[in-house]
C-alpha cells in the first residue's frame, strides 16, 4: 500500500502573509520553521520542535518529502510546499501532493480548515484559540515596557502559551487527515490533476513588475494628492476639506445642502452647481476619491527579490465554477486604458514629471490607474503574447444549448449584439449600427438576460440608462426569450434533472447539453462534458420543490443554506465549461512551450523571445477540444504582442 504522509508545519517570517504573498514572506531573512507536525497513515502524530530543539527532521521524513511513492497531504499544500522547499534546498514536485484545501473546494465546500471541519462536523476541530496563537509566535510583535521591548516572543517567553501551541499544531494534522478521509471518493480527472499542476508552475514561475515605474507612479501620485488637498484647503478655509463633515458644513455655507459625499452624490453635485469655487472644490474631492495606487502598493508590497510577482491566481478560487480568483494585485479587474501613445505616459511617469502630466491630463489618478495593467513587464529579450477567446461566454450557451442562429453569428461575423437586436425585434442586422441604441439594447440583453434574468438584471447592466420605463424593459426581456428559445428550455431542462436526480439518489439525470446530474452520500454533482464534477454540497428539495444546499456565503464567508434555480444552474455549467477550455488550451500551450505567466479571465498571457507571433499562441488555443465536438468552428482567439501587458 502507498504511505500517505500528512503534513502540517508553523512557521516565523517578519513579512506579512496575506498582504505580500507566501513567495515574499519565504524570502524573509527571518524566515523558519517553528513546528514541523506529521502522521504517516492513520499512525499517531508527531510534533517535532525545531524552534526549541534544533535535531532537524529524521532523515526518513526528508526523503519520503521527495519520494514519489509517498502520497504528501496538506492543507494550503502550497504553503507547505513552498516552505519546505526552502527549508531542504529541494524542488517539491506539486504531483506528488494532494490538497485538502482543493479537495474541499472541488466539494462545494469552505476551503479553510476550521471552516472545512466545522461543515464536515468532524469529530476533531482545530482549537480555536490557534490564531491568537499564531499571532502570538509567527509574527512580530510590537516592542514595550512590559515586554522588555522586544519585537518577537519566542518559546521561552510564555512555556504554557508554547506548550498549547503544540497541542493546537497536533490539532491541525488530525483534522486535515479526517477530511482527506471523509472527501476520498471525489473522483478528480487526470486533466484537472495535470491542471492543478500546471497552475503549481505558473504559481511558482510569476510575471515581472517594473519597480521603477511602480515606484513612480506612488511618488507622483502622493505630490498630485498633497496639491490637491493643499488647493481645497485655500479655496474652503478648512483645515482638514477631506473631513466630510467639515465639507458638508462648508458647502450648506455656500448655499448647498447635501446628504452625502460618495462619488454618485459629487458628480450629481457637479452637474447642478454653477459656482466656480464650489465646482473645483468638487473636482479635487472627485480626485481624491480615486485610489489609484492601491494596486501599485500591492505590487511593491508582494515583488520578490527577482524584480517578480508570484501567487496573482487561486486555483479554484470559485468553488462554485472552479475558475481562478485573484488574489494580491487582483489582476481580474484591473483598470482599462484607453491612453494614446501610452509608452510616451510611461515614460513621464517614470521621469516622476508631475508637472508634464498636468500639463497632458484633467485627472492624475485616472492616467495612473490607466498604467496600471502596464507595470507587468517581460524581461529583456522577451515579449508578452497575450491571446483572449472572444465572447467566450455567449460562444458557450448557445453551443450548450444548440441555439443555430447564434452559432451562426459566431461561425461568421460574430457581431452578437447587432444579430441580437436584429433576431428579437425582427430588424435587417445590417440596421444596427455601431453606437446606436438598437446595438446598446443588443448588448444589454446579451449580458443580463442568458442565466433566466428578468428586468432586475437589466437594470443591474445599467438598462436604466436607456431612458426606457418599465413596460419597455419587460418587451425587452420577452423578445430577447422568444427569440432563444432553447436557451430558455436548456434552463428548464437542467431544473428539471436536477431535481430528479435529487428525487433519485444515485440513478444518473442526463441533460441534452452533456452533463449529467447524480446525487451521491454528500452532495448533488453536475458532471460536465469534459468529465470535471461541480458540487452542491447537502442538495435537497425543501417543502416548496425547490433545489437548496449548503455553501459559504462569499460576503459574510458563513457556511449556510443557498437556492438554485435552472437559470443559475445554467450560469454555472456556461462558466465552468467555458474555464475548462480555457484550462484545455493552457496545458496545449504548456506542453507547445509557452510560459504562462498568469491569466485573466479568457486571456491567457505568456512570456516568449521577442519575434514570437501571438497568432500561433491562438491558433493553439482555437483547436478542437475531444469533449466539445465542433467548438472550435464557434471559437476564436484574438490577440497581440506587448513589451508590457495592457489591454489592446
Amino acid at each position: 500500500m502507498t504511505d500517505t504522509l500528512y503534513i502540517d508545519i508553523e512557521t516565523y517570517s517578519s513579512v506579512d502573509l496575506p498582504s505580500c504573498g507566501l513567495y515574499k514572506y519565504v524570502e524573509a531573512p527571518d524566515f523558519e520553521i517553528l513546528l514541523f507536525q506529521y502522521a504517516y497513515n492513520d499512525n499517531p502524530v508527531t510534533v517535532l520542535d525545531l524552534a526549541t530543539y534544533w535535531d532537524g527532521l529524521p532523515d526518513s521524513v526528508l526523503e519520503d518529502l521527495t519520494d514519489p511513492a509517498v502520497v504528501k497531504v496538506a492543507h494550503n499544500a502550497a504553503f507547505e510546499r513552498t516552505c519546505l522547499g526552502k527549508y531542504t534546498g529541494e524542488y517539491m514536485d506539486p504531483a506528488q501532493w494532494r490538497d485538502t484545501m482543493i479537495l474541499c473546494a472541488y466539494n462545494g465546500l469552505p476551503m479553510s480548515l476550521d471552516a472545512a471541519g466545522a461543515a464536515l462536523g468532524l469529530p476533531e476541530q482545530k482549537l480555536a484559540e490557534g490564531k491568537a496563537l499564531i499571532s502570538y509566535f509567527c509574527k512580530p510583535c510590537k516592542p514595550t515596557k512590559a515586554n522588555g521591548g522586544r519585537t518577537r516572543n519566542m518559546p521561552e517567553d510564555a512555556p504554557e502559551k508554547w506548550e498549547r501551541f503544540k497541542a493546537y499544531a497536533e490539532r491541525d494534522v488530525v483534522v486535515e487527515r479526517d477530511i482527506d478521509h471523509q472527501l476520498s471518493a471525489t473522483k478528480i480527472t487526470p486533466t484537472e490533476q495535470n491542471v492543478r499542476c500546471l497552475d503549481a508552475r505558473i504559481v511558482e514561475r510569476g510575471v515581472m513588475i517594473d519597480r521603477e515605474l511602480v515606484a513612480s507612479a506612488i511618488d507622483v501620485d502622493e505630490r498630485s494628492r498633497a496639491a490637491a488637498e493643499e488647493e481645497m484647503r485655500r479655496l474652503t478655509g478648512l483645515p482638514n476639506p477631506n473631513s466630510p463633515s467639515q465639507l458638508k458644513a462648508w458647502l450648506q455655507s455656500a448655499g448647498i445642502a447635501v446628504d452625502a459625499l460618495d462619488k454618485k452624490a459629487v458628480t450629481d453635485l457637479l452637474g447642478r452647481v454653477k459656482d466656480k469655487t464650489v465646482r473645483r472644490v468638487l473636482e479635487l474631492r472627485q480626485q481624491l476619491g480615486k485610489t489609484s495606487t492601491t494596486k501599485y502598493a500591492a505590487m511593491m508590497d508582494a515583488v520578490c527579490d527577482d524584480g517578480r510577482v508570484r501567487g496573482l491566481l487561486q486555483y479554484y478560487g470559485a468553488a462554485r465554477t472552479g475558475r481562478w480568483a485573484g488574489r494580491l494585485v487582483q489582476v481580474q479587474n484591473l483598470p482599462q486604458n484607453h491612453l494614446d501613445d501610452i509608452d510616451a505616459v510611461r515614460e513621464i511617469v517614470r521621469a516622476r514629471d508631475l508637472d508634464g502630466l498636468e500639463l497632458l491630463y484633467d485627472s492624475i489618478p485616472d492616467t495612473l490607474s490607466q498604467l496600471i495593467r502596464t507595470a507587468f513587464v517581460a524581461p529583456e529579450g522577451k515579449t508578452f503574447l497575450v491571446a483572449d477567446y472572444h465572447a467566450i461566454e455567449a460562444v458557450c450557451i448557445a453551443y450548450l444549448a444548440r441555439e443555430a442562429w447564434r452559432l451562426e453569428v459566431f461561425a461568421t461575423h460574430g457581431k452578437i449584439y447587432e444579430a441580437s437586436y436584429s433576431q428579437a425585434f425582427g430588424v435587417p442586422f445590417e440596421s444596427v449600427k455601431k453606437g446606436s441604441s438598437e446595438r446598446q439594447k443588443g448588448k444589454i440583453m446579451e449580458l443580463a438576460l442568458g442565466y433566466g434574468g428578468g428586468v432586475s438584471a437589466l437594470l443591474a447592466f445599467g438598462a436604466d440608462r436607456l431612458g426606457l420605463d418599465q413596460a419597455e424593459l419587460q418587451t425587452l426581456v420577452d423578445r430577447w426569450r422568444a427569440a432563444s428559445p432553447r436557451i430558455c428550455a436548456m434552463w428548464r431542462e437542467c431544473e428539471r434533472a436536477a431535481k430528479a436526480a435529487i428525487r433519485h439518489p444515485g440513478t444518473p439525470q442526463k441533460c441534452g447539453n452533456g452533463c449529467t446530474y447524480l446525487l451521491g452520500r454528500s452532495g448533488l454533482r453536475c458532471i460536465l462534458p469534459s468529465r470535471r464534477a461541480l458540487t452542491y454540497w447537502g442538495a435537497h428539495l425543501d417543502e416548496e420543490g425547490s433545489i437548496v444546499f449548503m455553501a459559504q456565503n462569499q460576503i459574510t464567508h458563513k457556511w449556510e443554506r443557498c437556492e438554485t434555480w435552472g437559470g443559475k444552474l445554467v450560469e454555472n455549467i456556461v462558466q465552468a465549461f467555458a474555464r475548462d477550455i480555457l484550462a484545455e488550451a493552457m496545458l496545449r500551450l504548456d506542453i507547445a512551450g509557452y510560459p504562462i505567466v498568469f491569466t485573466v479571465h479568457d486571456e491567457i498571457i505568456t512570456e516568449m523571445p521577442v519575434g514570437s507571433r501571438w497568432e500561433d499562441q491562438a491558433a493553439i488555443m482555437g483547436q478542437p477540444v475531444d469533449w466539445a465536438p465542433g467548438l472550435d468552428r464557434y471559437l476564436h482567439a484574438d490577440g497581440y504582442s506587448t513589451p508590457f501587458y495592457k489591454k489592446d
